[in-house]
């Protein structure tokens, strides 16, 4: 039985199944298998509900473990016996039912043997434990036969301690006396019948060790049983004396010299122990790095954690992945799940949870527990986006309150235009937003699922105070962006988010009496609106006599809404890709990004296509395939786009990112332009369009504003634009590209704490006074061999170095001394 949620054990369980939560570096249910297997039983069937294909992937046929193993999932919720008839409904032999989320070494083959002797139909395995309450309380007659049981009880209906464990031996008969496709259970159902039938029920003690891993204080317990031996489990590993402490050493273990330990310690594959640290009864999982210094006591380490220098942990559970900085206190039964960041020198205290993917910062305290949603603690916006991870850190909940919070900020009576992106995701915290904004007396236009350029669009030619936008991040398709846009189209000015961000935080905010809740409306004819302004912008018979041959693929996004009806009127010869809205494929991973980078550009190839196009799922964002199916990096688009706005508008003013190639600088120079440098954000972009500092934007990522119906980075229009541009100028695309291939650009993050980025800036400031400098976003320093830019990450403790050149040489020297200068300034 493998389906459990382990709701209970959560937060351990919130990424794995419970049956997949390891005991002594082991999942449960794989030591429940080796029990099996000691005790000749080989011909295994796992019943699987929750994350099954965790559960399969890792186990396979069992073939590694000596089993046969085979999978059921049930199509329904049949109860505990139901489901064992659905996978047991054809077996002609004696069945042993058993968890495969607890831990015990019972004698099986008494069991059964004891189910054979006394001719049972079902046997039910008992054991006696101090406290019953929460387990069926079961009653038998000298002879073993069931007299009576009673499922988790009150003290005062507590008339034993002798209770079932949940491991049960049924004959065929047993099993053809469960209905089947029917919800039902053992206890409350089956054994009841059994019993008015006067059917062959007997329940047998067993000695040895049980437990029901049912929550994280019975977790520690199971693991202080094994370290002090009450638990005898198979451990992977060879066993070793090393001073005092009984070690089970798994495979390639560093250890260094110094290092102590006491009591029983597990380490799996690969761990190394740095010198001078102190452990005793600890499970550290495969791959783990130990830092100098370190005691850890009483504590279970899962996979894949690296533990800085000098950390103290008493009793407390790490989970896979997590990153524990120098100096850090974790304190007695403290728990930090998967994949957190633990700054240096934090401390979380007694019984806190740090939940998944949590962020403590450099020297902070938890006295608190992170769970769900628990991620703003510095600020709530990152440019004009609430940036976190789906239905973590954005739930349901924090999107209603969030919408609340923005309708009460505009005001009763104010409209909002919403929209999305394709996914299901989105779709379900955009009604959330709705919910938050109607309840605050604001009407609510719905655009449904629309690309951004749409809305955006659809605010400059209505009235509405603002637009929220709902997607997933293009970087990180684990990640949710929350968009606010103002009135005008562009993103919401710093000054109105920090309203916002006082009403969501103080939830002082007052919502709308029934008679003043909002409006919500579907406005029509809004895409049709955009069209025809869109087309209005090009030369449309310029395209058309120029024929071009283009593959474009939409990324199963919002571009598909608006580019497969441009081919006939544009005259293009044209194949689309991921051209229909996917809710279950809404965004990427960076290797599903490149891969589908390399099939459009053997598509471009193999059909001798002019151009291919790559459409983020906003579009919003534009990649590039020339016609030798060569991708174009988003800096050597910027020169290429740049270079044909310039010979087809003859601008006076381009803006570009602080960021952007010296390439650049070359074009303004051949064509007499002027060059404004912005900062890299989108809102920084667009003011320098809509205030007339510049008739051109283009960006560093694949965004580009043009003079026109659009404020902002629309990809669609981007892409007609380029073919009107090379339609105009007669050229391709891989003859611009080899004029400027000899830039030499390299980056690197490079890890920086949050309360050290001002110390670094001021270092950086103070270093580069007596040079040529831009400081608009970061530090751009100019050197005799290039440039380079220097700048904190706004969303990660880290700082971003870009450094250009002529040679990779001196790219790459660049790129090592300002690496050198940020990681030498955090430690001054």
């Amino acid at each position: 039985m493998a389906g459990g949620f382990g709701t209970r054990l959560r937060p351990l369980t919130m990424n794995v199944p419970k049956p997949m939560v390891p005991i002594g570096n082991i999942p449960m249910m794989e030591h429940v298998i080796l029990l099996l297997k000691r005790h000749g039983i080989t011909d295994i069937t796992a019943l699987l509900y929750y994350q099954p294909d965790l559960i399969s992937s890792y186990f396979k046929d069992g073939s590694s473990l000596g089993v046969n193993l085979s999978y059921a999932l049930p199509d329904d919720d049949y109860g505990t016996a139901g489901a064992v008839r659905y996978a047991a409904a054809d077996m002609k032999e004696t069945v042993l039912v058993i968890s495969g989320d607890l831990v015990t070494d019972f004698d099986l083959s008494a069991a059964i043997g004891w189910h054979k002797e006394h001719e049972s139909e079902a046997t039910i395995v008992l054991t006696r434990i101090e406290n019953p309450l929460a387990y069926g309380i079961v009653i038998t007659e000298p002879d073993g036969r069931v007299a009576r049981f009673l499922e988790k009880p009150t003290w005062s209906e507590a008339f034993s301690d002798t209770i079932n464990t949940g491991i049960y031996i049924l004959e065929p008969s047993a099993i053809e006396m469960i209905p089947p496709g029917r919800n039902y259970d053992f206890s409350q159902n089956l054994y009841p019948h059994m019993l008015s039938q006067h059917r062959r029920l007997f329940g047998t003690i067993m000695d040895g060790y049980w437990k029901d891993v049912g929550n994280v204080d019975e977790y520690r317990r199971a693991h202080q049983d094994l370290y002090g031996g009450n638990l005898q489990l198979e451990l992977r590993g060879e066993q070793q004396q090393i001073g005092s402490a009984r070690v089970f050493m798994g495979q390639n273990v560093r250890i260094e010299e110094g290092a102590q330990f006491g009591g029983t310690i597990i380490l799996g594959d690969d761990v190394h122990i740095e010198a001078g640290a102190h452990l005793h009864n600890c499970a550290i999982g495969q791959r783990t790095r130990i830092g100098r210094g370190c005691e850890i006591k009483e504590s279970v380490i899962w996979s894949d954690v690296i533990i800085g220098i000098n950390a103290h942990f008493a009793s407390v559970i790490v989970c896979r992945g997590t990153r524990v900085g120098e100096r850090v206190n974790l304190q007695e039964n403290a728990i930090v799940s998967d994949e957190c960041t633990i700054g240096s020198g934090a401390t979380v205290k007694a019984n806190c949870k740090i939940w998944p993917n949590k962020t403590v910062d450099e020297g902070a305290t938890v006295s608190s527990s992170l769970v769900w949603g628990d991620k703003w603690n510095r600020e709530l916006f990152t440019d004009s986006k609430v940036t976190g991870l789906a239905l973590n850190e954005i739930t349901p909940d924090m999107s209603v309150r969030f919408g609340a919070a923005l309708g009460a900020t505009l005001g009763q009576g104010a409209a909002v235009v919403t929209s999305r992106d394709a996914s299901d995701v989105s779709r379900l915290l955009r009604r959330g937003l709705i919910a938050g904004l109607l309840s605050a007396g604001v009407n609510v236009a719905d655009l449904e699922a629309m690309p951004v350029p749409v809305m955006r669009y659809a605010l400059t030619k209505r009235k509405f105070a603002a637009g929220i936008y709902v997607r997933h991040n293009p970087d990180d398709y684990r990640q949710l962006d929350i968009i606010v846009l103002d009135g005008s189209g562009l993103d919401m000015p710093p000054a109105k988010l920090k309203k916002i961000e006082r009403n969501y935080f103080g939830e002082d905010y007052e919502l709308a009496s029934m008679d003043k809740i909002g409006h919500l409306d579907t406005p029509q004819r809004v895409l049709d609106d955009y069209r025809e302004a869109f087309l209005s912008e090009i030369d449309v018979e310029l395209i058309k006599k120029a024929g071009f041959k283009v593959v474009a693929d939409h990324s199963s996004g919002a571009s598909a809404q608006i580019f497969p009806a441009l081919p006939t009127i544009l005259g293009l010869s044209s194949v689309e890709l991921n051209a229909n809205p996917n809710p279950r494929k809404f965004s990427s991973s960076a290797d599903e990004q490149a891969r589908a980078v390399v099939q459009l550009s053997t598509i471009v190839t193999s059909l001798n296509a002019d151009i291919g196009f790559l459409f983020n799922a906003a579009a919003e964002k534009l990649t590039v395939i020339d016609e030798t199916g060569t991708p174009l990096d988003p800096q050597l688009l910027l020169l290429i786009v740049t270079d044909l706005f310039c010979q087809t508008s003859s601008p006076k003013r381009i803006a570009v990112p602080v960021g952007a190639s010296m390439g650049i600088d070359e074009i303004a120079r051949r064509h007499g332009v002027e060059v404004i440098r912005t900062a890299g954000d989108h809102l920084a972009m667009m003011d320098a369009r809509r205030k007339g500092q510049a008739e051109f934007v283009g960006g560093t990522r694949g965004g580009f504003i043009f003079p026109g119906f659009q404020m902002g980075a629309d990809a669609v229009l981007a892409a007609v634009k380029v073919l009107e541009m090379l339609a105009r100028t007669q050229t391709r695309v891989g003859e611009l590209r080899r004029k400027y291939e000899h830039f030499a650009r390299r980056s690197v993050s490079v890890p920086c704490p949050w309360s050290k980025k001002g110390t670094v800036m001021r270092r950086l400031i103070t270093d580069s006074s007596h040079k040529k400098r831009q400081l608009i976003d970061g530090v751009r320093i100019f050197e005799e061999t290039g440039w380079v830019l220097v700048a904190p990450d706004r969303m990660k403790a880290s700082f971003n170095i870009l450094a250009e050149s002529l040679s990779d040489s001196d790219a790459s020297r660049l790129i090592k001394q300002y690496r050198t200068l940020v990681e030498e300034s955090q430690s001054n």
